[in-house]
């Protein structure tokens, strides 16, 4: 690669649990004959998604081209952190041939976009295309997208509602910007599911996008990556809620972190997980967890009700400690209730 060249950069977006970290890993595992290197965007300050991905380093992607962002939206820290970051990537003394970058699930993808018209990097990089994943069975359900006649009929009959909720803008503001969306957990979903999931996609869309049904993050490399999408030259076409407005906030959302003794029975922690969804609407989960008698640390994602929880690697000379990060709409965060249910023995 010549050093006049640009490097790609394909940013990956989506929603809370949609499978962004899963498919890094199959790019990273599936590299289509690039060196590639990712950053990765954590809201809040727990790397679980940088240290998994860490897990899957190879001669293609070796572990100091995965570079973590964990100080707060990606979008929101431009000079401070994204900029560095990336010259620091530029900078290795074998650059990368493709970068990908995984922002957080709370993340405006245009901001980011925006970015990279800062003069440090824009002759260095570009956007290659935005890929934005959403969860084809929650999509066809209808949780992250509103009735558009409905909210229509409410503004006609009063200007001050509020129509749209945080969950709702991020979704969208997604989708806009997207060059192509992959329907995630396609298997979950069926045919039904997905079809259902496309007519939603379709609606929201400001054109016509490319969607495309995906499991456990496989995908042919080809389909995503060599877009030359330049989609930093292309924001007119990228609408959001957010335009015209010089930053946006992540108020709406908290972030818990909770450290938690060694367990005996990870079902029994996958229930407590399922009773905060209900209970407390907890949007996200994850972290890992020593399980007592075990040598191996147990990695646990939970997206509401639906938690999955394995085995995924030696704890080694780290420490056997547990912490969960817990993710939620600010106004339904109550620490007291999501410790008692997480740690009480008589309240769980």
């Amino acid at each position: 690669m010549s050093d006049l060249t640009k490097i790609p950069v394909t940013v990956i977006t989506g929603f809370l649990g949609s499978g962004k970290t899963t498919l890094v890993r199959h790019l990273l595992q599936n590299p289509g004959g690039r060196r590639l290197a990712v950053l990765v965007n954590e809201f809040g300050t727990v790397g679980v998604d940088g240290e998994i991905l860490k897990g899957c380093a190879d001669e293609n992607c070796p572990e100091e081209n995965i570079m973590e962002l964990a100080n707060g939206c990606i979008c929101c820290t431009v000079a401070d952190d994204f900029i560095p970051t990336i010259e620091k990537l530029l900078a290795q003394p074998v650059r990368p041939e493709h970068i990908l970058i995984e922002t957080s699930g709370l993340a405006l993808p245009k901001p980011l976009l925006k970015a990279f018209d800062w003069p440090a990097i824009r002759s260095r990089i570009t956007v290659d295309g935005v890929i934005a994943l959403a969860d084809a069975e929650a999509v066809a359900a209808g949780r992250f997208a509103p009735d558009v006649d409905a909210v229509n009929a409410q503004r006609e009959a009063d200007d001050s509602i509020d129509h749209e909720t945080p969950l709702s803008e991020v979704f969208e503001d997604q989708i806009a910007c997207a060059d192509i969306v992959l329907l995630t957990k396609a298997d979950l979903a069926g045919e039904a599911g997905l079809a259902a999931a496309r007519d939603v996609i379709a609606a929201e869309a400001p054109r016509p996008l490319p969607t495309i049904p995906v499991t456990e993050g496989a995908i042919d490399p080809a389909l995503i990556l060599g877009l030359s999408a330049a989609a930093e030259d292309d924001l007119a076409n990228r609408p959001s809620h957010h335009d015209g407005h010089d930053d946006h906030e992540h108020d709406d959302f908290d972030t818990v972190v909770i450290d938690l003794p060694e367990i005996a029975d990870p079902a029994d922690l996958a229930a407590r997980i399922q009773r905060l969804a209900r209970e407390q609407q907890i949007l996200r989960v994850k972290g890992w967890i020593a399980v007592t008698g075990k040598p191996m640390r147990l990695l646990v994602q939970a997206v509401g009700e639906r938690v999955r929880h394995q085995f995924d690697a030696p704890w080694g000379a780290r420490p056997r400690s547990s912490r969960l990060v817990v993710i939620a709409e600010h106004d339904h965060v109550d620490v007291a209730a999501i410790r008692s249910v997480l740690l009480d023995p008589v309240e769980a």
